[in-house]
């Protein structure tokens, strides 16, 4: 027979992996909500339209994208921003605002395979839609250090910068495609500073303008430090409203009690076209290879893309797949006992035993314990080594001659201790024993 391996790019998750992953998604989760944030789900495929009217030629490159049978050009969400803003605007653009949304699901993108990337993946993301004033930045950028404290996570930055700084450098170098160079700035931390200048003077750009984009991505660290050279940089009206934006974020930030995890780097660009001023992404020092572990900004166009009135909003996603092995890495995710509390066995093949055995079980499972019973119909022996080989603290056995009196034997598998109880009791006896 063909042997089938899995498709390249994509993951098998056995049991111990998904108790991290459900951990982290729990508490992520759990600080989206004290936000005020509301879960969605919106398609797994869209019209590959969709995508197409809002995403940049490399991600529209990277789409799993087919014909379904009716002839419709589909295609796998490559995230999940598309999607909520056409919902948006089909039903909820009379909404009270700001619409508060969350989601984590996962997402599909052709891309080669490395550390931290791989072409199905899950994203833990919120849409903060309706509100134009930097408050509703600072809440995002709050929620989003908050989800990575939440998960044991503690040396980690959310740099900031602003597309509206990085338009005006554009033309401040008399550069027409600055989409263009929005894309090569956003590739600095993948480039050695060579190879960037390089692309830099491949793009067009003459020596003193490449000189000038190196300093620009130095411009990175505390506010009292960044926001006067940068002031010096830019001298336009529209960049000055934008570096007080900046300014009034970070003492927001220090309201939420979060400032010290930020930092501004006027050097980052996010790779998607439509982003329109805070734009932020969160880098965690490691080990492995992994880059950005999640990022977002601010979108107010997107909305009307799709056909809407003209809205505000915001949003960011985080990458599950990076997160994780940089929690593991640093030993922030407890250990996880998957084996049951407690183990019921029978002797005997009678249907009446096999009867109690059943309902034994279904009465510690509706108390709340993690319970199985041995459908294999094992020797006790082998029975109680199985128990011992998955570390079952307490194994339940039932016999003819017990049944016969009404009661059950209760087995510490730690000490060896045996004790005879009433059937009826042996919710509270067991739980005795687990102390609980």
């Amino acid at each position: 027979m063909t042997k089938i391996e899995r498709v390249k790019g994509t993951r098998d998750l056995l049991p111990e992996q998904m108790a991290k992953r459900r951990y982290v998604f729990d508490r992520i989760r759990e600080v989206f909500e004290r936000y005020a944030f509301n879960e969605i789900l919106t398609p797994t495929f869209e019209y590959t339209r969709l995508f197409q009217l809002r995403s940049g030629e490399e991600v529209v490159r990277q789409l799993y994208a087919f014909k379904d049978k009716g002839g419709r050009d589909v295609s796998l969400r490559p995230d999940l921003t598309s999607s909520v803003a056409r919902l948006f605007v089909s039903q909820f653009q009379n909404a009270p605002k700001p619409v508060k949304w969350y989601y984590i699901t996962n997402m599909f993108r052709y891309e080669e395979p490395q550390s931290g990337r791989l072409r199905e993946f899950w994203q833990a993301g919120v849409e903060l839609i309706g509100s134009p004033g930097i408050e509703a930045d600072a809440e995002v950028i709050a929620l989003m250090i908050e989800s990575y404290l939440a998960t044991g996570l503690k040396d980690f930055t959310v740099n900031i910068g602003d597309r509206v700084l990085l338009d005006e450098f554009a033309r401040m170098l008399g550069v027409e495609d600055d989409i263009g160079l929005m894309r090569l700035i956003d590739k600095k931390d993948k480039l050695a500073e060579e190879e960037f200048v390089e692309a830099l003077m491949d793009f067009g750009l003459k020596r003193d303008d490449v000189e000038k984009v190196l300093s620009l991505i130095e411009l990175k660290g505390a506010p009292d430090e960044v926001l006067p050279k940068a002031r010096e940089l830019f001298k336009s009206e529209s960049a000055a409203e934008e570096l007080k934006k900046i300014e009034e974020l970070f003492e927001l930030l220090e309201a939420y009690g979060v400032r010290d995890y930020a930092l501004i780097d006027l050097g980052i660009a996010r790779g998607f076209d439509y982003y329109t001023s805070i734009v932020f992404e969160a880098i965690a020092p490691n080990e492995l290879g992994i880059g950005s572990i999640g990022g977002g900004g601010r979108y107010d166009n997107l909305i009307e893309v799709f056909g809407g009135k003209p809205t505000p909003a915001t949003g960011f996603a985080i990458g599950i797949e990076r997160l994780i092995p940089i929690l593991e890495s640093r030993g922030l995710l407890p250990e996880f006992e998957l084996r049951p509390d407690v183990f019921v066995v029978y002797i005997g093949r009678e249907l009446e035993i096999r009867k109690k055995a059943a309902e034994v079980t279904r009465m510690l499972r509706r108390a709340g314990m993690k319970a199985d019973y041995d459908i294999q119909g094992r020797k006790l022996r082998k029975a109680l080594d199985y128990a011992n080989r998955f570390g079952i603290p307490i194994v339940v056995i039932i016999g003819k001659k017990d049944l016969a009196e009404g009661r059950v034997t209760v087995r510490d598998m730690a000490t060896g201790e045996q004790r005879l109880v009433p059937a009826e009791k042996v919710v509270e006896e067991v739980r005795g024993m687990l102390g609980r």
